[in-house]
């Protein structure tokens, strides 16, 4: 609820806390994936997911503008046809298609220069995600954006620009976020299980879906009279069963691959 600028001079804002929310996710993405991927993958591997993480990262910011102004300008078609597109506004799910098809096409252009494969740390890489997106959640709620329907519940906050209380959708979202963060960290760690991208992948559809019932700021229309972010939540929880099958194959050809390697290495040994 605070969109005031934390710093500003004159008329230029140079912090916000919304932009600090947002610098804290990533810096704890960066974090989680150095802590929790050594001694799993080589460093140099771990030096390639950074760097490709941040240019993902780049070119998720940048989709999330322009699938949101997609968005922006079929709905405004509806009711003006010489209406013009402009870019404004975001939406995580566009920014997460965005980044990780980049993320993917990196990969595919230096997987063979690599040490390790992505199968090796892929249960690892939701954990990055889901804390980067609760600390953004949480940036959403000091901006007063993404907020949910009006309510009475004592649940419901006044955000500065409306005269009426509303549920703190970010808020919701960003409790979700951080308690699937823990439990997939937990699998991860302790129980070794591999398949935390399917998780991730229905487990936030099924809730994203959900959510938007409430939500309150109006993102528009897409198919079948669905949101934006209900039609790619339908999807995610179809492509979260389907990577997970995917998964099962790629982990059972990696294990081949790994007892190649080591039979050959023990031949050379001899």
């Amino acid at each position: 609820m605070y969109s005031d600028a934390l710093i500003k001079i004159g008329d230029q804002e140079f912090v916000t806390l919304y932009g600090l929310c947002i610098a804290v996710g990533i810096l704890c993405c960066i974090l989680v994936l150095f802590k929790f991927a050594k001694g799993r993958v080589t460093e140099n591997f771990i030096d390639f997911l950074f760097y490709n993480g941040i240019a993902s990262i780049a070119i998720g910011f940048f989709s999330a503008t322009l699938f949101q102004s997609v968005y922006n300008y079929i709905d405004a078609l509806k009711s003006n046809p010489n209406a013009k597109f402009q870019f404004g506004g975001m939406t995580f799910i566009g920014g997460l298609i965005g980044g990780v098809s980049t993320f993917l096409i990196i990969y595919a252009i230096f997987r063979k220069k690599l040490s390790n494969r992505l199968v090796d740390i892929v249960s690892l890489l939701p954990c990055c995600i889901l804390i980067a997106h609760a600390f953004g959640r949480v940036g959403c709620f000091f901006a007063g954006c993404c907020y949910g329907i009006r309510t009475d519940s004592f649940l419901g906050v006044k955000f500065p620009d409306l005269s009426y209380k509303v549920h703190p959708t970010q808020l919701y979202e960003a409790f979700f976020l951080f308690v699937m963060f823990a439990v997939c960290l937990l699998l991860y760690l302790k129980k070794g299980f591999k398949h935390n991208l399917s998780l991730y992948l229905v487990a936030y559809g099924i809730f994203r879906f959900l959510i938007e019932f409430i939500r309150g700021d109006e993102r528009g229309e897409f198919v079948g009279g669905v949101s934006p972010s209900q039609f790619w939540s339908l999807l995610m929880i179809v492509l979260g069963v389907a990577i997970y099958f995917l998964f099962e194959y790629l982990y059972k050809l990696r294990a081949k691959e790994l007892e190649k390697q080591t039979a050959e290495t023990v031949k050379v040994e001899k």
